[in-house]
Formats: C-alpha cells, structure tokens, sequence
C-alpha cells in the first residue's frame, strides 16, 4: 500500500472555511475480513455488514429506518461518463461541515444552513475486486465548477476558479458527484456521505481508537492536545485529529489529509481487531450508529443493499490499497489555495479509467502537506 496518504471522513475546524497551506507561513462471519475492507467507507458501514448475518431480523427494520438516501441520478441526467464494464467501481465518500443540529457543537461555526465537503475521497475497486485505491481531493482546489441540478431541482451555472468544497456548499451531494465527474472523467457509481456526531459516536462505540504519533499535537482550535507517543483516542479526540490543520506539518489541508488516511487506517486494524463480531450488542450499537451517521446514494439506500456491497469487497485487505492526494501545488496568488496539476492528475485518471495502478510519477513532486508520518497505526 503506498503510505503518502486515506476519509475519511474529514471534517473541518471551527470556523474553518476550507484552506490550503497559511498565508505564512463497516454473529461472527467467514467474510468479515473483507468487509473491514471497506476502507474510508468502513466506518459508516461495517456495522449494518456485519448485521447481515446476525440472524437479528428483528431489528433490520429498525437499522433500515435510520439511513438517508438521495437519487442523485436523477439530478444527475445522461450526460455523464459512461459505466466501465467488467466489473470495477468508483465510490464517492464525502464527510460534510454542516452546523446543523448536534454537529454544530461538534464543529464550531455558524448555523446559517449551509455545508461544505469538508473530505472527499474517490474509491475506485479495481476488477476483481481484489485491490482498490484512494485519491482524495484536497477541498481547496480551485477549479472550474460545471453547471448543475440539485436534488430539489434547482440549477446552478457554472463557476471559475472557485475552491472545489463550493460544489457542495452550491448543490450538495448531486453538485459534488458532477463536479467530481467533470474534473476526472470517471463515473461516480456509488455516494457515501458521513456527519461529525456520527464520527464520534462510532468511535466512542468502538472503544476508541489507537494511534501512535511521533510528534506532539496541540491544536486549540480543534480540542487537541497529544504527547508523542501512543494512543488510544476517544470520539472527541480522533474528530479533533481528523480536523486538525494548525497542528502539524505546514498547516496546509493537505497535511490534515495525511493525518486523516493515517488514522482510516488505523481505525481499519482498530474494527479488525476490537471483537465486534462476538460481542452481540457491540455489534448493535456499532450497526445503529453506523447507519444514522451514514448517507447514501439510493441504490444503496438500505440495509440489505449495503451488505451486497460489501459482500463485493470482501477480497480487499489494507495491504491492497493504495491511497494517494489530488496531485496539486500551492497556488503562487494565494498561499491558501492550491491548483491542481492537470497532466498529474490526468496520469491518475487515466490509471483509474483503465483499471490500472496510478503510477509513481504522478505524484512526484507534488505538495505534499509535511504531515507524513507524524501518525501510525501501532
């Protein structure tokens, strides 16, 4: 797995409008394996996976009521990229900064109704389903958004160089999956949406989260204070790593991102490791919570739809993953900006439109965050 970078789910410091480097400066079963698998997605989902086997019928209709869907495909229309055939998939996992309701506590900032893609990570499963990888997109790139149709119906005309979380903040989730098609070419198959309370709350279900960092972190801003050393983090503190900029590397967003693919993967050993399969009510809490955190495309609107997909994951371990960033640089106008490196990129895209690794060299020489390592699954 290439270690530069994975989420997921991201999530933004109080007040945070989205910057770039400061102006200075998812009964125990045979395949549970694999549904750990689900990498940035795992959090919100593994919980309604592994329900799928419990026997628990009861209790699906319940699990089921929890979960918002939204058809994003018809917002979306025809004139997008084509579905690639034999089998491979890209998933758009998204966590949002919405003030509204308990994640206002949690976050900071003002309520005033709005949201920004605070993380963004494209999943592509590559054929087979034996190996994926992970590109996250940094939220303050700026780009050229494409016209689009919200799930209400409104349109939106197209905008230069605005930060690519405006997508979201302009249109939601349909805005972002067009947007994210437009920049890449790739069809977005699937769309995963998580929130900061249920973050928190999954990890707290969880038992925590160990960690082990070769730095101190102390970042007021995002309730953090963290000696080097290991660590096993409750909700309040892996939200607070999750989020944090001003407290390691360049504070740049792409340092957060390193942090945020360096605890995906530790929060993966953590679901491998923590015995939710033995433990019947674990297993419950872990499932109710994974699926009131979790906002889903509407083909993947219900329980029994998330454990087929799943089930299609199964093959996938952490070590056939390769997670990577956007290649981009600081923009020379704006140190708070940074700008995509479209031949880079192009290389990734392609990678991933042909079902192909994404080579080295795209992202060699690219910004980088200076956050790597400072982070490690013990």
């Amino acid at each position: 797995m290439t270690a530069e970078s994975t989420p997921e789910p991201a999530i933004t410091e109080p007040g945070d409008t989205g910057a770039g480097k400061p102006g200075k400066g998812r009964r125990r079963r045979p395949r549970s394996k694999g549904r750990r698998a689900l990498h940035a997605a795992a959090w919100t989902a593994a919980g309604v996976v592994v329900l799928g086997g419990t026997g628990a019928g009861y209790l699906y209709f319940k699990l089921n009521g929890n979960i918002r869907s939204i058809d994003i495909n018809q917002s979306l229309g025809n004139d997008r990229p084509s579905k690639v055939a034999g089998g491979s998939e890209n998933i758009l996992v998204l966590g949002s900064d919405t003030r509204s309701g308990g994640n206002r506590k949690l976050g900071g900032g003002t309520d005033d109704g709005s949201a920004r893609s605070d993380t963004a990570m494209i999943v592509h499963v590559y054929r087979g389903h034996k190996k994926a990888a992970v590109v996250s997109v940094p939220r303050d790139t700026l780009i050229d958004r494409p016209a689009c149709t919200d799930t209400k119906g409104a349109t939106h005309p197209a905008a230069t160089g605005v930060m690519f979380n405006e997508a979201y903040s302009t249109g939601g989730a349909a805005c972002t999956v067009k947007t994210v098609e437009s920049l890449t070419g790739l069809r977005m198959d699937h769309y995963l949406e998580v929130d900061f309370t249920g973050f928190q709350k999954l990890i707290d279900d969880l038992g925590g989260v160990p960690v082990t960092t070769t730095k101190a972190i102390d970042d007021p801003q995002s309730h953090l204070d963290l000696k080097a050393g290991t660590h096993t983090l409750n909700g309040q503190q892996a939200l607070g790593l999750v989020r944090t900029r001003h407290g390691v590397g360049d504070g740049s967003d792409l340092g957060r991102i390193q942090l945020q693919q360096a605890f995906v993967k530790a929060l993966t050993t953590q679901v491998k490791h923590v015995g939710v399969f033995s433990n019947p009510k674990k297993l419950y809490d872990l499932a109710d919570t994974a699926t009131k955190a979790v906002t889903t495309d509407s083909e993947l609107g219900s329980v029994n739809s998330l454990i087929d997909f799943a089930d299609g994951l199964k093959g996938i371990g952490p070590q056939h993953m390769t997670m990577i960033t956007t290649p981009v640089r600081y923009d020379p106008a704006d140190p708070n900006r940074v700008i995509m490196q479209k031949s880079k990129a192009q290389l990734v895209w392609d990678a991933l439109k042909n079902d192909r690794p994404i080579p080295k060299r795209a992202t060699a020489g690219t910004a980088t965050g200076e956050a790597k390592g400072v982070v490690n699954a013990p």
